[in-house]
């Protein structure tokens, strides 16, 4: 059974940093493409940064490029979200995400992934 606990979320200021968190257990980590998701109050689940199993390259939805980076531990099957240059619209609950389809990492990113843990809520004043 597919597992995803997400974790890391909380309060921050506008410009500050927070690193979300995500442990994948139940599957084979090394199969499975890896995403970041969310959703924000009275919004529909975007996707923010994806990254492929296949050859680690990645997407990033526009509002993230340059300040969020997504990273994963193979070893340890965690997923990480470094988000920089927090901003008040960047408050949302942060979800991870899988999938082990062939399609593109984009395709992947934009329309969700098969698997999806519970959520973290980050929530950015300013």
């Amino acid at each position: 059974e597919v597992q995803l606990q997400a974790s890391g979320g909380g309060s921050a200021q506008a410009g500050g940093s927070l690193t979300l968190s995500c442990a994948a257990s139940g599957f084979n980590f090394d199969d499975y493409a890896v995403g970041w998701f969310r959703q924000a109050p009275g919004k529909g689940r975007e996707g923010i940064a994806c990254l492929d199993k296949r050859d680690d390259s990645t997407f990033y939805k526009e509002s993230a490029q340059g300040r969020f980076t997504i990273t994963r531990d193979n070893s340890r099957k965690m997923v990480y979200l470094q988000m920089n240059e927090l901003k008040p619209e960047d408050t949302a609950v942060y979800y991870c995400q899988v999938d082990r389809s062939r399609v593109t990492i984009a395709t992947m990113c934009i329309l969700g992934m098969d698997y999806s843990g519970k959520g973290t809520l980050v929530t950015v004043s300013s």
